[in-house]
């Protein structure tokens, strides 16, 4: 029988790491390239002006997303601070993991909602909240919960919110530049503009203004898969046993329920599994394919 190749937790989290890091920097590439586009059409002064606005809304866009990610997304889909008495077993999950980690004890709450899921926020592990579903509380066992629970506790460790947080704020600034730049181009003198040369630089303006956010937008999604393979990775890493978290993966593969209508698309990645049951592997996904992810964790 051909022996299954094993696969260490170590070298998953340093290549997801590795990849997150590399498409963070296209992002960055991408951003300096659509600027200096912008610089040689419509000159440098005018860059600098198109600069200063998207920052400043940027600013604006980070203050709410890094100070109040944690309650924006528990409001959102009305969770409520789980009950010590009757949610028993998550607190003591949480409590055994977080002295396991060393990390600090996270807010705990419970959202109404059948179906297995979970997810984390805040912008460090100070002032993370972790929210599962009723349906994972009520159809998990205690070894599956764990998983789970580790998974949420990795995204809290590995700083995801702040990196997601930092990817979206790149991805928005693009978005913006791109937007007033095809905007300003109605408002330009093209009286000096009769040359081949300035007609081809405003074409690939135009072209890099369209394109741009779009790229951007699928980096953002492919960050968001390789940060849910690292945090499956560093949950075995946290319980030192995958089993848990395959057999939860499992559960929620096979659920059938529709999913909670109070979630809303804009927190979607949030959650451990996507809560659309979109499962399908694709440029456009939130999440990698169950499939995929479990036959990761069973190679561990």
């Amino acid at each position: 029988m051909e022996q299954m190749n094993r696969t260490s937790f170590y070298d998953q989290i340093s290549s997801n790491k590795w990849k997150s890091v590399v498409l963070m920097s296209l992002v960055f590439i991408v951003l300096i390239a659509i600027g200096a586009i912008i610089g040689l059409v419509l000159g440098p002064d005018y860059f600098f002006f198109i600069m200063i606005i998207s920052i400043i809304i940027s600013i604006v866009y980070i203050w709410m997303g890094y100070f109040h990610s944690a309650d924006l997304a528990i409001a959102s889909v009305g969770a409520k601070i789980a009950d010590r008495v009757h949610y028993k077993q998550y607190y003591h999950s949480v409590e055994g993991l977080t002295m396991a980690s060393g990390l600090p004890m996270p807010k705990l709450y419970v959202m109404e909602d059948n179906n297995i899921n979970a997810f984390a926020s805040g912008r460090d592990p100070e002032h993370a909240v972790i929210c599962i579903t009723t349906g994972a509380y009520n159809k998990l066992s205690k070894q599956e919960l764990e998983g789970v629970l580790s998974h949420e506790l990795s995204h809290i460790a590995n700083y995801d919110i702040r990196f997601m947080t930092l990817t979206a704020i790149l991805v928005g600034m693009i978005a913006i530049i791109s937007e007033i730049f095809l905007r300003s181009l109605w408002f330009k003198d093209s009286g000096s503009d009769d040359n081949g040369w300035n007609l081809a630089l405003i074409i690939i303006g135009i072209a890099m203004a369209i394109i741009a956010p779009i790229i951007v937008k699928l980096v953002q999604l492919a960050i968001s898969r390789k940060r849910e393979y690292m945090a499956d990775a560093s949950a075995v890493k946290f319980t030192r046993f995958p089993t848990g978290l395959v057999g939860a993966l499992k559960k929620i593969k096979t659920e059938t329920s529709a999913p909670a209508e109070k979630v809303s698309s804009a927190i979607a990645p949030l959650f451990m599994a996507d809560p659309f049951k979109r499962n399908f592997d694709g440029l456009f996904s939130t999440h990698p394919p169950l499939e995929k992810r479990i036959a990761m964790l069973e190679r561990m």
